[in-house]
């Protein structure tokens, strides 16, 4: 209790009204219009100290609730380096070892591989070197709500197949970090949600955040995602008046508030304000480089960066000869990023209840150069007109195919595919008729549910939820002798968001339809 009044006290004044800037507001205000986003909240701190807040638009677009510096947003996966952190303060307090085994933890935790199971210590569960492939096993996380729990996560694990061995690729990955979380729950004798109020939110002060169950009038001021129509952004995927404990919650389920943020950035910029919370052999650990990553072009061109490394729920990269950490999060409708120069005490936070991939990237860079290449002005217009001619390169050489010729597949020609079909970690899809229509429907995630569709000599789902937007090909394989027929999905789209992990499911027919 001391060391938490302690914290209290030195964290609570460095959340104020923050003065305005010229620079930044010109920044903000034109990645707001430019992108037409229903809502962005952005915060600064210079050498320590905050020097800009700003917030533009509203929780619900049309709602006419301006969003503020309390207003709650989905940080996504920058939920990650909260995690790590939590599991950060228990290995400070001796309740584990990075290097443990995890079947320490988990007794039932399962790789494809049983040497890949045996040697997994808590450390790889956060650094993306499992060699399972990009977004493994995603789809039992998204899109929500869904019907797969924690245990569905950790029991699923055993039938995702690796595309690289172990420890010697980069790939991108969620379901780990939900086992980390359950680590943390083992180890702390708490839930994860108990844990993360207990080690994080109370001992800093970050009394907005939410996380597990909770009531959206009484906690009030949510941000609500949305998609970008022609008639204007349009809320999805809404909250209901209880919001549940999302299984994804260790990977990307937290939410915070601007204010939040800011005193989180702060914790890591300034540690003298909060010397007990984490002990500087766990912060040098948590930002240090254990998994290369590749630096893309893009890195090269704009930030001349040398190198590029994650280390435990941060990305770890140079900028203009300057050291930078940071980590982005990605949500149907919901964006965030966290830009820490943690040799010049900066950082800087981006919240945006909409689509705004661009959006995060054009005002990051923007701001981030600020303090990187001062004196240089580089403008949002500069950096989206280079964001657009990038992914014009990028649609010439993966271009996606023409399916607006699509017609409704008919019952008949998609008679000898119909039934019930089983995958060993999604469970149950049916590909059955309802009235004229052939219907795919999966019986864990009810927004994968959609018609068949027919594209030329393709068949395609056209989902029924809009925010689904990556359609899958379906492609079946005859029954054999010792076999019932099968069915694999690809992304229509090649650029679709690797959380669709279609390729990793590998269904086989169970039955008729009823």
């Amino acid at each position: 209790m001391k060391h938490l009044l302690v914290c209290l006290a030195l964290v609570a004044p460095l959340v104020h009204a923050a003065p305005g800037n010229e620079t930044f507001d010109a920044a903000v205000e034109q990645t707001f219009e430019h992108y037409r986003l229903p809502g962005l909240a952005v915060g600064v701190i210079e050498d320590g100290e905050i020097v800009y807040t700003r917030t533009l638009g509203e929780v619900r677009a049309g709602g006419g609730e301006k969003i503020d510096n309390d207003t709650l947003f989905k940080i996504a996966s920058n939920s990650k380096a909260m995690t790590a952190g939590v599991l950060a303060r228990l290995v400070d307090a001796g309740k584990l070892k990075w290097d443990d085994p995890v079947t320490k933890y988990l007794p039932q935790f399962r790789m494809h591989d049983p040497w890949v199971t045996q040697q997994m210590q808590v450390r790889d569960l956060l650094i993306h070197n499992s060699g399972l492939g990009l977004g493994a096993g995603d789809l039992m996380l998204w899109p929500e709500p869904n019907q797969f729990t924690r245990a569905d996560i950790i029991a699923g694990l055993a039938h995702l197949k690796p595309t690289h061995s172990f420890r010697a690729n980069y790939a991108y990955d969620n379901l780990l970090y939900v086992v980390a979380g359950e680590v943390a729950a083992a180890a702390g004798g708490a839930p994860y949600e108990e844990l993360l109020k207990r080690e994080l939110f109370q001992p800093l002060g970050m009394r907005r955040c939410q996380v597990g169950e909770w009531n959206r009038a009484q906690v009030g001021n949510v941000a609500q995602p949305h998609m970008r129509t022609a008639q204007g952004n349009r809320v999805i995927r809404e909250d209901a008046e209880v919001v549940p404990d999302l299984t994804s919650m260790a990977a990307g389920g937290i939410r915070c508030s601007l204010d939040d943020m800011l005193v989180w950035m702060d914790m890591w910029l300034s540690p003298e304000r909060t010397p007990a919370w984490l002990s500087p052999a766990q912060r040098k650990a948590v930002w240090t480089a254990h998994m290369p990553m590749p630096v893309n072009a893009r890195m090269r061109a704009w930030d001349n960066s040398h190198f590029s490394a994650y280390g435990y729920g941060w990305r770890l990269s140079d900028v203009d000869g300057i050291w930078k950490v940071a980590h982005t999060g990605t949500l149907a409708g919901m964006y965030s990023s966290v830009i820490l120069l943690p040799d010049q005490r900066t950082g800087i936070v981006i919240l945006i209840n909409g689509e705004g991939e661009a959006a995060r990237t054009v005002l990051g860079q923007v701001l981030t150069k600020h303090f990187t290449a001062p004196g240089t002005s580089p403008t949002v217009a500069h950096y989206a007109a280079l964001l657009d001619k990038e992914r014009t390169g990028e649609r010439a050489t993966r271009p996606k195919p023409d399916t607006g010729h699509r017609t409704r597949a008919t019952v008949r020609a998609m008679a000898p595919w119909m039934g019930h079909y089983r995958d060993p970690w999604f469970g149950e899809v049916t590909l059955c008729a309802t009235g004229d229509r052939v219907r795919f429907s999966a019986a864990r995630s009810p927004m994968l549910t959609g018609t068949v569709m027919r594209v030329d000599e393709r068949w395609l789902v056209d989902w029924d939820e809009d925010s689904v937007d990556a359609e899958p090909w379906l492609h079946f394989t005859p029954a054999q002798a010792g076999s019932d027929a099968g069915l694999k999905l690809s992304h229509v789209d090649p650029e679709a968001d690797f959380s669709y992990d279609y390729a990793d499911l590998d269904f086989h027919r169970t039955q008729a339809c009823r």
